[in-house]
């Protein structure tokens, strides 16, 4: 009770009012009463629920003023004109409010008692009077009951005897329009035209445009209802226009209809073809048949129909000849084989590589063109061996010469480029250990003191072969060393001929060798020549080669009298990496054995290993053909998507694969790191504008 309406008897514990209650401010009040005996400090409370009772001392009040209210002459009866609304504080009874009229001076109108609601009871066409004054009375249910009254003045029915605006615009003219993309700003593209059988103003048309101009493209006169540009069109930008058209007429209330009024705006050859690179560059080998892809470009026109048809062609130029592109795709093939080394027609910068100029036109009147460039590399296939200038050189060098002499330079060409193109020199023949070639120069020097006296002539072959990684080839030359004397002996009196007896061992010049080969080379290719000598004559002198054990799957050969060892199969370093030839037999090693003809014949052996070096012959090998990703496009920049990985069989630099995205990264979104594959998002994705990628990513 902060209000102090209420006061106990602290003795009794009678609770009297001190203030006058309001049930309208306050219907229910609860009283927290406290009893406490003497002055122990232990007391007890319980709660007084008060509820205050109503009596109607409240009028209905009306909460709208009076006012004036206009209405129709054509109005059906028990049409509602007007609502009166009272509110009462009380409640109960004390608050239901009943509505009446006071006073009343035409039976056209009524009320409804609960709800207030004046409505017509019949038309008022045919009255004469022109206003009317209505008093509504508000009384609620109490006892006794109070009322007020709402003062209606002038509520007024004028009767006009004019059009009634029953009738909306209708439409007459087409709902479809064309105009071309290059009228000028003003021109006059379409005639709106409605008609509306109302007359006077009922029956006066404007024209709005509703929507479908938010560029304010077009102008409406709202009058006479011609429709022109008032921007230049461009048809490559929007080529249809919706417009919402409104025709309104000026009666009260207004009415209305609305046309969907298409503007199609027809195409003008203005947009040239374009390519979607200026600088296309691909690559064919050499010695293909004719017919052979090249490359396929692409150009994009913004035009429409016969403005938009492309044809493609070469323009004439240096080496145009060789390539035919078919007009309507784009794609480039080779018209002849091409060789690399003796083609005239390429391009001047390098004769393996050329540039075609290529054009692009429309199928508009007139034509629109544009041209792009084409750099094309002719790849080199090893197609030439290795040429010496001659089949046989024949030289003389003096006996006293020192060891390490230069005595003749080689010097083999090849055609081929990079690789194919690099020569490496070798001597397969016996030379007794008299001369040996530089493998870089074709330099051939002496590896020893020469003596006429001991061997007069030498004759060997030189191999030049090229490096290629795949099947090199090579060339072979003689080589044929006269030893010219020099007076380093004195003279003899006596020759005592010494019968030879089969005392000397044949014996090899090294007791190991190592040898190299590649693999996939035809049978019968010279690998190393192994010498061996036997100091005594004749048939004890004569030595034979000879593999004795070990060679598993006959992979080599040798050449019994010369030494040469040379392969009997195409090897396979995937396979098998290397073949050795020992000393000690085994059940998987091998000797090779020198042997003489005398009686009885003696022997020696030495040790080969041949090392099977790798060719780049195994493509990389992906270990998954496609990976699907999924990403958010909120994944931010520099975000990790995923790893591609490819193996390959061969090893060293053959093996080292480097990764590329070779199409569908146009945009460059994302960045590919060429040594892991790993793949990087390096823009920001938006699922709107693209949903998926392809990327086509190459292993190398």
């Amino acid at each position: 009770d902060p209000y102090g309406r209420f006061s106990i008897d602290p003795q009794f514990g009678i609770i009297h009012t001190q203030k006058q209650l309001d049930h309208e401010t306050q219907s229910v009040i609860l009283l927290t009463v406290q009893s406490q005996l003497g002055n122990s400090p232990v007391y007890s409370s319980t709660q007084v629920n008060i509820s205050v009772l109503d009596i109607n001392d409240n009028s209905p009040v009306f909460l709208t003023k009076s006012g004036k209210i206009i209405i129709s002459h054509t109005l059906p009866p028990g049409t509602a004109i007007y609502i009166a609304h009272a509110e009462d504080k009380d409640s109960g009874l004390n608050g239901v409010i009943k509505y009446s009229m006071a006073s009343e001076q035409s039976n056209a109108f009524s009320i409804d008692p609960s709800f207030g609601v004046v409505n017509l009871t019949r038309t008022v066409f045919a009255d004469k009077q022109q206003e009317y004054t209505l008093h509504i009375k508000a009384e609620d249910h109490g006892n006794p009951s109070l009322s007020s009254l709402l003062k209606l003045d002038s509520l007024t029915a004028k009767i006009v005897v004019l059009d009634i605006n029953d009738n909306s615009p209708i439409f007459t003219s087409s709902p479809l329009s064309y105009v071309m993309e290059n009228v000028k700003v003003g021109f006059f593209v379409h005639h709106v035209v409605a008609k509306d059988p109302d007359e006077g103003k009922n029956g006066q048309v404007t024209y709005h445009i509703l929507s479908g101009n938010e560029n304010q493209t077009f102008d409406l006169d709202k009058v006479t209802g011609l429709l022109s540009t008032s921007l230049l069109l461009d048809r490559e930008t929007q080529e249809c226009y919706n417009l919402t058209i409104m025709a309104l007429d000026d009666g009260i209330p207004a009415l209305s209809a609305t046309q969907i009024l298409t503007v199609v705006v027809l195409d003008v050859n203005d947009d040239r073809p374009i390519f979607l690179k200026q600088f296309y560059e691909s690559a064919v080998c050499e010695n293909q048949d004719p017919g052979e892809f090249v490359v396929k470009v692409e150009a994009v026109d913004r035009d429409s129909g016969l403005n938009s048809l492309l044809q493609y062609e070469i323009l004439p130029g240096s080496g145009y000849g060789n390539f035919r592109m078919n007009s309507d795709t784009g794609q480039i093939v080779t018209t002849i084989s091409l060789d690399r080394e003796t083609e005239e027609t390429f391009y001047i910068k390098d004769i393996s590589n050329f540039t075609l100029v290529i054009e692009c036109h429309d199928l508009g009147n007139p034509p629109r063109s544009s041209t792009a460039q084409l750099y094309i590399t002719v790849l080199d296939e090893n197609d030439n061996n290795p040429l010496f200038a001659k089949d046989h050189y024949q030289i003389s060098v003096r006996e006293d010469l020192e060891e390490g002499s230069a005595v003749m330079e080689l010097f083999a060409s090849d055609e081929d480029d990079g690789l194919n193109g690099e020569v490496m020199y070798s001597v397969i023949d016996d030379t007794f250990g008299a001369f040996a070639i530089d493998s870089v120069t074709g330099s051939v020097v002496t590896t020893q003191i020469l003596d006429r006296e001991t061997k007069s002539v030498y004759a060997f072959k030189v191999v030049a072969s090229d490096c290629s990684t795949h099947l090199p080839r090579s060339t072979t030359v003689s080589i044929v060393v006269h030893i010219e004397d020099v007076n380093d002996n004195d003279p003899v009196e006596v020759m005592v001929w010494i019968q030879d007896v089969n005392d000397n061992v044949p014996k090899f010049e090294q007791s190991y060798y190592k040898a190299s080969v590649w693999e996939g080379q035809i049978p019968k290719t010279d690998i190393i020549q192994v010498f061996a000598t036997d100091l005594d004559s004749g048939l004890n002198g004569e030595t034979e080669y000879s593999i004795v054990s070990g060679n598993e799957n006959r992979a080599f050969l040798i050449d019994s009298s010369r030494g040469i060892l040379a392969t009997n199969t195409i090897l396979d370093y995937e396979n098998i990496s290397s073949y050795r030839f020992v000393e000690t037999a085994s059940s998987h090693f091998l000797v090779l054995l020198a042997s003489d003809h005398g009686t009885p014949s003696l022997n020696s052996t030495a040790t080969v290993v041949i090392t099977v070096q790798d060719v780049n012959d195994n493509p990389p090998l992906f270990n998954n053909l496609e990976y699907h990703i999924h990403v958010k496009e909120s994944t931010a920049i520099g975000s990790h998507i995923t790893e591609v990985s490819a193996n390959d069989c061969d090893v060293g630099a053959n093996a080292e694969i480097t990764y590329t995205i070779s199409s569908g990264n146009d945009k460059g979104y994302f960045r590919l790191d060429g040594k892991t594959g790993s793949v990087d998002l390096v823009k920001t994705l938006d699922y709107e504008d693209i949903v998926k990628f392809t990327l086509i990513i190459q292993a190398t």
